[in-house]
């Protein structure tokens, strides 16, 4: 807890007068008394400040997001100070208009669930003082939660997943395979050795300058390489997918990111344009990166739910690759993985983009 006190300690004075203020907007008298225990969430991760009030049964009351897509966009990615001043800006009428859509008043609630990691540190400190400070405040229980392990176990908010079954997490900050044997009970099967997916994409979007792009300017960097990839040819260029010969079940995307990068800079050469133009090769270029990335991220996969099956640690008859995290919500991505699952006998669950990205709900 001395890392979180820490970073906590950063906003202590603005953040308490936030909450002093907060407390008061709240001065209604309850309608009815909630049956069940309420939790409210807040995820301020990365660049997404969200909050959300579930109850014990699954029940999602309200919630509430301000995304910081529009801004980092204009920057090119996401600057940590300009987050964190976003989700300061932001934090404390999120969690009000969470609390209003589900109709509860901050002292009806049974406990304050907050990320405190992994994420940028920055941008985790400012929900992490403002939740502290509530808890304090109404002298309720606060709970910290990793964020890795709420998106794998969002899949259970709902469908009837039974443990153990295996998720494949998948976003602009994270790469893992995991055997999820119990609500705090994970077995790291592989992960990112160095960059993760959504990165990547990213990098290959603003090397593309897909922002200049008419179709794609308000579009994420992996949007716009889904987007633009449908236009173009996945084979016009022979990109082999990272560590094919690798028997383990990690990933890697710097490699590709680099074969990628030297592509572009050829083909700026052979069309004669500078750096900052776009590519009249540009749709081939996407559909290439995002159909070797499938292939590397469906590989592995394949190998965990071989290896969990050889090793009895899937039930063969009820066997279920869970896959979450931003990257999940790509189709073409999403479409490779189902061709694995059905050759492997598995069930394939994805939960809907909304709660793919980063939300108050998983944290609730």
């Amino acid at each position: 807890m001395l890392i979180l006190s820490k970073t906590a300690g950063v906003f202590s004075k603005p953040a308490r007068r936030k909450t002093y203020e907060f407390l008061r907007i709240f001065n209604f008298h309850p309608g009815k008394p909630f049956l069940h225990k309420l939790v409210l969430g807040i995820e301020t991760s990365c660049d997404d400040t969200a909050a959300a009030v579930v109850d014990e049964t699954g029940n999602i009351l309200g919630e509430a997001i301000h995304s910081q897509t529009e801004v980092h966009l204009k920057t090119g990615g996401i600057v940590p100070s300009v987050a964190q001043q976003l989700h300061k800006e932001n934090i404390q009428r999120i969690v009000q208009a969470a609390l209003s859509s589900s109709k509860v008043c901050p002292r009806e609630l049974s406990a304050v669930a907050t990320t405190v990691k992994p994420g940028l540190a920055l941008s985790l400190g400012v929900g992490l003082s403002f939740s502290l400070h509530l808890v304090d405040q109404l002298k309720k229980p606060f709970i910290p939660i990793h964020h890795m392990e709420a998106h794998a176990l969002t899949i259970r908010l709902l469908n009837k997943v039974d443990f153990p079954f295996l998720v494949l997490l998948i976003s602009g900050g994270h790469c893992l395979l995991a055997l999820v044997r119990g609500v705090s009970d994970f077995l790291l099967l592989g992960k990112s050795l160095d960059i993760a997916p959504g990165d990547m994409l990213d990098k290959v979007a603003r090397r593309l300058s897909l922002i200049k792009h008419p179709e794609c300017s308000t579009m994420s960097g992996g949007k716009a390489i889904e987007h633009l990839a449908k236009q173009g040819n996945k084979l016009h260029f022979d990109i082999k997918p990272p560590m094919q010969r690798a028997k383990n079940c990690d990933f890697s995307f710097s490699g590709l990111q680099h074969v990628v990068d030297r592509i572009i800079t050829q083909k700026e050469k052979e069309e004669g344009i500078q750096k900052g133009e776009i590519l009249a090769s540009a749709a081939h270029i996407a559909a290439a990166v995002q159909h070797t990335t499938a292939c590397h991220i469906a590989k592995r996969t394949h190998r965990a739910i071989l290896f969990c099956k050889q090793k009895r640690l899937l039930t063969p008859s009820n066997a279920v690759l869970v896959v979450s995290g931003g990257v999940a919500s790509n189709l073409y991505i999403r479409k490779a993985l189902e061709i694995v699952t059905n050759a492997t006998e598995c069930t394939l669950l994805c939960p809907p983009p909304r709660l793919c990205t980063d939300n108050g709900i998983m944290i609730a």
